[in-house]
């Protein structure tokens, strides 16, 4: 099956209007993405039906309570980037989950092709 058009996706195309609905919409496709597959902020606000908000994604997302269950760390930068500095506790925890659930670094990016979730293209 070829690429569906962003258009037809099953997500809102309308942004939620409150700060809460726009969270429960962000956490409900994030609780998604599968165990070795990662997204980008702004792949993730787009699913969400948030338009071009990658920068509040990642606003959000580093303020999730401590033991929170959600996948944050299947979240990267454009490009497969790392954003999470290596030297900080977050971006050591971030490689070590990445790396437990097989999903391959090298020089400080994800490689999308492999790892990229795309889950448009397998409806």
């Amino acid at each position: 099956m070829g690429k569906m058009n962003p258009a037809e996706s099953a997500w809102p195309a309308s942004p939620p209007a409150s700060a809460e609905a726009r969270r429960e919409a962000l956490y409900l496709v994030l609780a998604q993405i599968p165990e070795g597959k990662v997204v980008s902020y702004g792949e993730l606000a787009e699913m969400a039906g948030l338009g071009r908000a990658a920068r509040w994604v990642g606003r959000t997302l580093s303020q999730l309570p401590d033991g929170s269950r959600l996948p944050w760390h299947r979240v990267i930068a454009a490009g497969g980037r790392l954003s999470l500095a290596a030297g900080t506790a977050s971006g050591a925890e971030q490689r070590a989950r990445l790396r437990a659930e097989g999903v391959s670094i090298l020089n400080e990016r994800v490689d999308m092709r492999r790892h990229g979730w795309r889950p448009l293209e397998h409806r």
